[in-house]
Parts: structure tokens; sequence; C-alpha cells
């Protein structure tokens, strides 16, 4: 018989790349998480991690069984979901979504939500795609609010995915400029005739889109400034230190001594859209995709 604690020390050690890491997440001895693997490898007959010096990888063995861990964790959450309903005649809903899709698009979703279905307990978590999209998997929020880039979505796995994944809308980054800069008052800008510009990123994710863009363009950015925030990078492109590429849904609140600028195709873009578990029905948080999906074209 599989222990499902072991199940759960694999998933730590795959997140984490070693075992010691892993022990600090768990708040176990590296020497208990080392233990554990060798105990659960030991009841499947083979090895399910691949250990060096550089750390731990999976085998194709502990790949199918961290799908089984995600699996179980899902299947535990939803029914200590159930249960807690039969305790309290409540539903909780729990939703994962990144801050600029959640501060545009959540709240009045969630007011539809709230009339809809005035009983049930809603929680939000902030967390980054690649961050948000495991907790679905593992059932530990209901649906998440996330985004891709120009590639596919963090950690897809392809059509046997447990996760649905539903578009919401399209979300074109624009070039921010300081307001006295020589293209301020152009209408429509090339990615190439930025080259040369220094520039500040709002996203740490946006550093690698944007080398992408500018290498097909021919050239290297001059990056001056890397944040985290989008409001904090109009803040220092106003000040002179850069421009920027903000996607269009971030660009509120206005920044004074900034103009905003669109781009010529093809137009860097972002990809809003939902995460749930594929074949779970879950009443309200099909309420909270339509009131999502009605949110995004009322953006449209």
């Amino acid at each position: 018989m599989i222990d499902v604690q072991r199940l759960r020390i694999l998933r730590a050690v795959a997140d984490q790349g070693s075992f010691n890491r892993a022990a600090a997440e768990l708040r176990l001895t590296p020497s208990a998480v080392s233990q554990h693997i060798a105990a659960l490898e030991r009841s499947l007959g083979t090895e399910v991690v691949a250990r060096s010096t550089r750390g731990v990888t999976l085998t194709p063995a502990g790949r199918i069984m961290v799908g089984a861990a995600d699996s179980v964790a899902a299947e535990i959450a939803h029914a200590r979901e159930q249960v807690d309903r039969l305790e309290t005649g409540r539903t909780q809903l729990t939703i994962a979504t990144f801050s600029s899709g959640g501060r545009l698009l959540l709240p009045g979703a969630l007011t539809r939500l709230a009339a809809a279905h005035p009983e049930t307990v809603v929680h939000v978590r902030e967390a980054e795609p690649e961050n948000s999209l495991p907790l679905v998997r593992q059932g530990a929020v209901d649906l998440a609010l996330a985004y891709s880039f120009d590639g596919p979505l963090p950690g897809w796995k392809g059509p046997g995915d447990r996760l649905t994944w539903r578009p919401l809308m399209e979300d074109p980054l624009q070039v921010v400029l300081p307001k006295h800069h020589p293209l301020a008052r152009r209408e429509l800008l090339d990615i190439g005739e930025l080259a040369g510009e220094p520039w500040v990123l709002g996203c740490l994710k946006t550093a690698g889109f944007l080398r992408r863009h500018a290498e097909r363009a021919g050239f290297e950015p001059d990056v001056r400034s890397t944040t985290t925030d989008y409001f904090f990078a109009r803040s220092l492109v106003a000040a002179g230190l850069g421009i920027s590429l903000i996607p269009s849904i971030a660009l509120t609140p206005k920044v004074a001594g900034v103009r905003t600028v669109a781009m010529r195709p093809p137009v860097p873009t972002r990809y809003l859209g939902v995460a749930t578990i594929r074949g779970r029905r879950h009443a309200q948080a099909e309420t909270l995709v339509e009131a999502l999906k009605e949110q995004a074209a009322a953006l449209g």
C-alpha cells in the first residue's frame, strides 16, 4: 500500500528540487525526507527520483507518482469540502488570482456570485500562474484566474492534463514612455523602433517575453530596472529611468508624466483565462466563471 504522506513528501521534493529544501518546507529533517522517499521506492520496486550532487530530478515513475499525489490531494480536499458542507450547510469557494487580473475582473464577478449564492464563503489567494495552477491540481483552490504570454500555460501537461482552461480575454501589452519622449506622440510603435532604449520591467516574467520579441527585431534590450509591480514600473518611467511594456489591464490607475502607445502587429499579448479541474462540477465555481466571462466581455 502506498503511504499518502510519502506522496506529499515526493510532491515537495519535486517542487523544491532537493531533499534539503523539501525538508525545510515540510519542517522535517533531510534524513527523514530521504527515508520516506526510499520507503516509497521500496514499495514501488523502482526509483522515483534520480539523485546527483546538483539535487534530485524525477524519474518517469516519479512523474507518474507526482500526478497521483496531486489527484489524491485534490480528492481529499474535495471530500473535506463535502464534509464541511454537511456540518455547516455552507459552501466554501477558494480562488487564486494574479493581482492585476483580480483587481480588474474579480470584484464585479464576486458581486454576481454573492447575489446567486449568498451562502457561499469565499476565500481569495493572490498567486502567479506558476503557483496557482498546481494549487488547482492539488485541490487547494477551486479555480485560478491566470494568464500565459505567447507560449503554453506554466506547467501545462498537454491534452492529458487534469486542468480545464477557459479563455477569458486577450490583454495586449503597450509601450509606456515618459511624457516628453520623442516617440510619445506616436499612435503606433514597432518594437524595432525601441532598440537602444533603456527598459523598466513591471513583472519578472516580462523580461524573457520582451527579449523574445526584441530578438526577432534584431536587438538586445537594455534592462535598467525590474520590479514586481506595474504601477511602480510606470512611476519609474515617469521619473525618466526608461520605457516599459505594460499589459493593458495594468494601466490603471493613471500615473502622471507618462504616455501610452499601442504596438504594431504582431502585438505582444497576455492571454487571460480560468483554470479548473476537469470533470468536477461546482455550481458556485461555474457561476463565478460565467461572471468573469461577462466582466471580460464588457472590457472588450
